[in-house]
């Protein structure tokens, strides 16, 4: 039998550097030069001078791990967290807030300027919200500690599948500020509940609602154990197994409403919406705002969710389609443009990464794009699409770096970009949300 030589890597040679911070890229981190080559530096902020030891070091780029500040930036603060150092949660509280927003536009500029050789950008005023306390919902992981003979209930420890315990997460809503200490205890005082394996936390209108998703069967008995616990809480909770079905026939429907523009949108516990709510409200009252429809529009709204952006532009446009992936959350619209009495906006479930020659959705009355896509970006659905067609394009994006590469095949296409602004819907992370309108030059 042939075999195959593979050479053994060569043990990384442990290096203590010192070095000058002269950026941070559009993950938070910061950016030193190291024989010749970008240094990532995580923790370490823009003009800073500090000493790192060398964990990476590939052909075109290498990262370390921040040892010391020597130089400290005026604007590093001290973290409101007491798991901030263990936590994978947040990336950037050592960060005043204000210059964390400063630096997540300066990295988008760099993409632009790098993937779509796009400069100048006009930068409009960023969409802000409390600094705590944003978060509407969250993933709660839930893991045995092999060395500490116990259940965790947390998040995961950075670059890392291990679990953290966490007795209080301060971006996380009021609402479930006991959901940690509540659990963990819960969950190994009875075996039984050994086989959850995360929580889905979601607050809105209708209440305060867990999904707690296990891997085997469990008894009634336990769970009464925890049902007890939610009630003292008000929590609403439901339990999932290995199926992609959430039970949530028992409980009241979720939803969320826009004051601005009198809409209510429910959803199921599996449906995506966005987790900062006052960001959400911003951000689709900005669309309105640039788009600026005049009532004759027809509008395609691509990876629409449950309708957020297609039911707020349906009240100025002529007409609206709505295109989505997710079998539900098409569902979910539908049900929401009828529950808002909403006759112009038609939902269609595709999948959006396919070729859409056929897709009985599309027509060349189409004039306006709206782009809300995951981190993966539009790319597959922009190089099939008649982009010439649209006066404007509105992207909403929560990937830097796919947003800047999309917004390449948008201005190959003839567009330019009119305004862009930055959405701070995550304080204190590395996640840059971004909004980006191009108008046909």
């Amino acid at each position: 039998m042939a075999q195959i030589f593979k050479a053994k890597k060569k043990p990384l040679k442990q290096q203590t550097l010192t070095l000058n911070i002269t950026a941070m890229d559009h993950q938070g981190r910061g950016v030193a030069k190291h024989n010749n080559k970008v240094c990532f530096v995580s923790g370490a902020l823009m003009n800073e001078k500090v000493t790192a030891t060398l964990i990476e070091d590939k052909a075109k780029y290498s990262s370390a791990k921040l040892v010391k500040v020597i130089n400290p930036s005026d604007a590093r603060t001290q973290p409101f967290c007491q798991h901030y150092n263990h936590c994978g949660g947040c990336q950037l509280q050592h960060l005043e807030i204000n210059q964390q927003v400063v630096e997540k536009q300066n990295a988008v500029t760099q993409l632009f300027q790098k993937f779509a050789k796009l400069s100048d950008l006009n930068w409009q005023a960023p969409l802000l919200s409390k600094p705590t306390h944003y978060r509407r919902s969250a993933r709660i992981a839930v893991m045995y500690d092999k060395a500490a003979k116990k259940m965790r209930v947390g998040y995961r420890a950075p670059s890392s599948k291990n679990v953290i315990s966490i007795e209080q997460c301060d971006v996380l809503s009021e609402a479930f500020t006991n959901v940690f200490s509540i659990f963990e205890t819960l969950i190994n005082q009875y075996k039984a509940l050994h086989s959850i394996s995360h929580l889905q936390l979601c607050q809105n209108e209708a209440g305060n609602f867990i999904v707690i998703r296990h891997t085997k069967a469990i008894p009634d008995e336990a769970k009464s154990y925890v049902q007890e616990a939610a009630n003292a809480q008000q929590w609403l909770i439901t339990w999932q197994d290995n199926s992609d079905v959430i039970e949530q026939a028992h409980l009241p429907t979720p939803y969320y409403f826009l004051e601005k523009f009198k809409l209510k949108f429910e959803f199921g516990l599996g449906n995506f919406i966005q987790v900062n709510d006052e960001v959400n409200q911003a951000m689709l009252a900005q669309s309105v705002n640039w788009l600026n429809l005049q009532g004759n529009e027809q509008v395609l709204d691509l990876f629409c969710g449950i309708g957020n952006f297609s039911l707020v532009l349906a009240q100025h446009a002529k007409s609206v389609i709505g295109v989505e992936g997710v079998a539900s959350a098409v569902a979910m619209a539908t049900q929401n443009a009828q529950t808002n009495s909403i006759t112009n906006a038609h939902f269609h479930c595709f999948d959006l990464t396919q070729k859409i020659e056929t897709a009985q959705w599309f027509n060349k009355a189409l004039d306006v794009l709206v782009l809300d896509p995951s981190r993966t970006g539009a790319m597959a659905v922009l190089e099939q699409l008649p982009l010439k067609q649209f006066k404007t394009i509105l992207y909403v994006s929560c990937d830097p770096v796919t947003l800047a590469r999309d917004s390449a095949i948008i201005s190959q296409a003839g567009f330019e970009v009119t305004k862009i602004g930055l959405m701070n819907m995550f304080p204190h992370t590395g996640h840059i949300e971004t909004m980006a309108l191009f108008q046909r030059r």
